[in-house]
């Protein structure tokens, strides 16, 4: 899994990085056909802001979120990817294995 990180009106430090990619490896755990993963972490005024787009096989996936302290936005960030990419997961399943919502 490629993950690029960059900033828009922020530095991305060395501390910010390790956060962002550890969070990130609990996702591959999850899925492990995710090639590509980019992160945008940025400060409107008093906003935390942190946006990602992930790229699987058959899937691309967006999230965005804010807070006020930026390491709980990249929580917050790392659960909606996550949620995001076990519906895309289940949902292949599903199709895969032929069962239908409908009864």
């Amino acid at each position: 899994m490629q993950v690029n990180i960059s900033g828009h009106h922020v530095e991305v430090t060395e501390a910010l990085h390790d956060y962002v990619t550890k969070k990130l490896e609990r996702l591959d755990a999850h899925f492990d056909s995710i090639t590509n993963v980019q992160v945008t972490l940025s400060v409107e005024k008093l906003t935390h802001k942190a946006e990602a787009s992930l790229h699987t096989r058959g899937a691309d996936i967006n999230a965005a979120a804010d807070s006020e302290d930026m390491y709980a936005a990249i929580d917050l960030l790392s659960d909606k990817l996550d949620r995001q990419l076990v519906k895309h997961k289940e949902k292949n399943l599903n199709r895969t294995q032929g069962v239908s919502g409908k009864f």
